[in-house]
């Protein structure tokens, strides 16, 4: 796909790795199906204490041997591989692999993930607990690594521009969408590698538990819930997805094809707690972005929505939605469908906001069937999702930190 914005213009492209598939064919089949990508885990039982037994794995994929072989893949972890993969495919598919202007500096990236890969961080605190250094090398932090995706994007292809690693937990993949946008549009680079990457794993699981806001349920097709009154927790994914944004002018030049446009970029922080959610910035975020594309409320056509299925943050979110659109706008949250992706879900929702845009068709949130009365009365999509014709959507993400992202796409 492609998103362009007229002057400070961006085009972009992306190809992702996650639970649903990875080409829109098949994603679009999925979120058609009614069913979600959950399954069990029955590998976290040897866990004690941990009382998650669910989540939604990226689908299998194959990489050519004669790219990643031995050499290429030593600095890397899964989310590392995950993330390179998925901007090969993104490079091939705009048609600048092997470009020029992957090594003539006005290129970048803008990449996030939560962390990097777990297991390393595993090696390390094995040496705290066993007092040596057995399984420690030299590429274990490169592999730890909070910046690991971008890195290793960049070495793989030989970028020499930019590089921006937005580790920002569940906004990575939004901001560093948001901040690719901004970068070309300040002028400081002609076209930028954006998205974010997440690979599953138990550590991850654990840390919503201790939190109570993982879902604990053992049915996956029953879990998560977002918004309903019984929901009991968010429910974990992985994935990967970039996006090459371009400058208009330039993507003409070369006949890229020009699929959306970046209209507007908001974020913010609410500066009062690092869990508790508050709707009054998350509302600001979004009147940021709408300030940003010169848009009012009623120019939104869908909100693609956060939500997690938890009590604190779909309740806030809610509000702040209402807030900013009233409680006509039609919203639905993707992680009903595939989980949540973490450092990777504002970079897929965004992808997979914009081809529903294109075929006129939004997914329903799954297991949606009572809304929960302490949330906003909003146009929740249920059922069999729903057909709109609009110009505009909208992709939210917020994070730990009270980190607000707010992103608008045009058709």
């Amino acid at each position: 796909m492609a998103v362009c914005r007229d002057e400070a213009g961006r085009h972009q492209r992306l190809r992702r790795h996650q639970p649903l598939g990875h080409d829109w064919a098949t994603v679009s089949n999925s979120l058609r199906s009614g069913r979600n990508a959950v399954r069990t885990m029955p590998e976290w039982s040897r866990y004690e204490g941990l009382a998650v037994r669910v989540a939604a794995p990226a689908a299998p994929f194959e990489l050519d041997p004669q790219r990643y072989h031995r050499k290429s893949l030593r600095s890397m972890g899964r989310v590392a591989i995950m993330a390179t993969r998925a901007s090969e495919l993104a490079l091939a598919d705009a048609g600048l692999l092997g470009h020029p202007l992957l090594q003539s500096g006005q290129l970048g990236i803008a990449y996030g993930s939560s962390s990097g890969t777990p297991q390393s961080a595993g090696d390390f605190g094995r040496m705290v607990l066993e007092n040596n250094t057995d399984g420690i090398n030299a590429t274990t932090y490169i592999k730890m690594m909070s910046h690991t995706a971008a890195v290793n994007i960049g070495v793989f292809f030989g970028i020499t521009g930019r590089i921006v690693g937005t580790s920002s937990a569940c906004t990575s993949g939004s901001q560093g969408i948001g901040y690719a946008y901004e970068m070309i549009q300040s002028g400081k680079q002609i076209a930028m590698l954006a998205g974010g990457a997440e690979e599953l794993d138990a550590t991850q699981a654990a840390v919503f538990d201790t939190l109570f806001a993982a879902s604990t349920r053992q049915e996956p097709d029953l879990t998560p819930r977002p918004f309903d009154r019984d929901r009991d927790g968010l429910v974990l994914g992985e994935g990967a997805c970039t996006l090459i944004l371009e400058e208009r002018e330039h993507a003409l030049a070369r006949g890229a094809t020009i699929h959306a446009e970046v209209c507007g970029f908001g974020t913010n922080s609410d500066g009062r707690h690092v869990t508790q959610p508050h709707a009054d910035t998350m509302a600001l975020a979004m009147r940021l972005a709408l300030a940003d594309a010169a848009l009012p409320p009623t120019a939104i056509g869908y909100v693609n929505a956060h939500g997690t299925a938890t009590d604190h943050g779909d309740t806030a979110e809610s509000h702040a939605t209402r807030l900013v659109f009233g409680e006509a706008i039609a919203i639905a949250s993707l992680k009903s469908q595939m989980g949540h992706t973490l450092g990777a879900c504002g970079a897929l929702e965004a992808w997979i906001s914009i081809m529903m845009m294109h075929d006129g068709w939004f997914a329903p949130t799954l297991n949606l069937l009572a809304p929960d009365p302490a949330c906003a009365s909003l146009d929740y999509l249920t059922g069999g999702g729903r057909h709109i014709d609009t110009e505009y959507v909208m992709s939210n993400n917020f994070a730990f930190g009270g980190i607000n992202t707010s992103l608008i796409f045009s058709r």
